[in-house]
């Protein structure tokens, strides 16, 4: 990324949260890049990061940050409504 210009696309609490959004964000095939929050006072993993994304990928990074996941409920319900997989055994 280096030469391009970057945005910022959001901050996050901690480094887990960096690592899930990354990848969201690589799933999509969007390049990020983590950056330590100028306001931390270095608790290590558990410091704010800022997420940086070229900025002609911003556009599609908060699109993909913005998708709704589904909720557990949801989840569940989607499961129950699909056909139960083939066994391999007929009957």
């Amino acid at each position: 990324m280096s030469g391009e210009e970057l945005r910022l696309l959001t901050t996050v609490a901690n480094e887990a949260e960096s690592e899930m959004v990354m990848e969201r964000l690589s799933e999509a095939e969007i390049r990020s890049m983590p950056h330590l929050h100028p306001d931390n006072i270095r608790l290590g993993p558990a410091a704010p990061l800022d997420i940086y994304v070229a900025a002609r990928d911003y556009d599609a990074a908060v699109e993909v940050l913005s998708a709704e996941v589904p909720s557990e409920a949801e989840l569940d319900a989607l499961s129950q409504q699909a056909p139960p997989p083939d066994s391999g055994q007929e009957g």
